[in-house]
């Protein structure tokens, strides 16, 4: 429960009540990211099936709002800092490292951000053209925990770029964790949307693009990771209807 604890308020902005925890304990966290997508995703789904009936864009943006909301924006602020040291770094890794680390946000982070918020508009937007039955607003409830699988994988099969927040998980999670979660993930897909299946050749692009550009993996891949993954599967949602 401790470490269920740990990655609701790691991952989300619930207030819950502060526990006794070490740096063991903050590591096993990373099991129970995909719970914590639960709790995206309901804050995610419910206002935009509330509102997408009476305006389209009013429920997009309303769904967005929860995203951001709930998170914190902390994986944008992954994702904005690999897009400024990618961008700046022209196939340097000590320069991209170096960037990264700046607490400075450069252009190529703000442009980054802001499709990345655009394109989850666009696409929330697309699902309400949709039927907006229990089994979508399920799917998209789905996409937040799909996406909360993967750091596990890039954990185990991503060497860590430093001593810092990307390299603490990896004593937490195991091949087991990656692989029950992965059976979890295979059975919901199939049983209430196949599209969602795409995780599958999401998040092993994403290691390999962090392998071949970073060479590891770091919070920062992590954090833009779950936010490109996220929007691949709405992406595929869109596609499949």
């Amino acid at each position: 429960m401790k470490q269920l604890i740990l990655a609701l308020q790691f991952l989300t902005r619930l207030p819950l009540p502060r526990v006794q925890a070490d740096a063991n304990d903050f590591a096993r966290a990373m099991r129970w990211f995909p719970v914590a997508g639960l709790v995206v995703g309901g804050a995610v789904a419910l206002p935009w099936w509330l509102l997408q009936q009476r305006d389209p864009w009013t429920g997009a943006l309303a769904g967005l709002l929860g995203w951001v909301a709930m998170t914190g924006a902390l994986h944008l602020d992954g994702l904005g800092d690999v897009a400024d040291g990618a961008g700046a770094a022209h196939g340097d890794r000590a320069r991209l490292s170096s960037v990264m680390a700046d607490p400075h946000v450069g252009s190529f982070a703000v442009v980054t951000i802001a499709l990345q918020l655009l394109g989850k508009l666009v696409l929330l937007h697309a699902l309400c053209a949709q039927p907006a039955g229990t089994a979508q607003v399920t799917a998209l409830v789905l996409v937040p925990v799909f996406a909360r699988i993967a750091p596990i994988g890039w954990t185990l099969f991503l060497p860590p770029l430093h001593a810092g927040l990307g390299s603490r998980f990896r004593e937490g999670v195991s091949r087991a964790h990656l692989l029950a979660w992965s059976v979890a993930a295979v059975i919901g897909a199939v049983a209430l949307a196949p599209a969602l299946l795409a995780l599958f050749a999401a998040a092993p692009l994403w290691g390999w693009w962090l392998k071949a550009r970073l060479g590891g993996i770091s919070g920062d891949g992590h954090g833009a990771g779950i936010e490109l993954v996220e929007t691949a599967l709405l992406a595929a949602l869109v596609l499949a209807a």
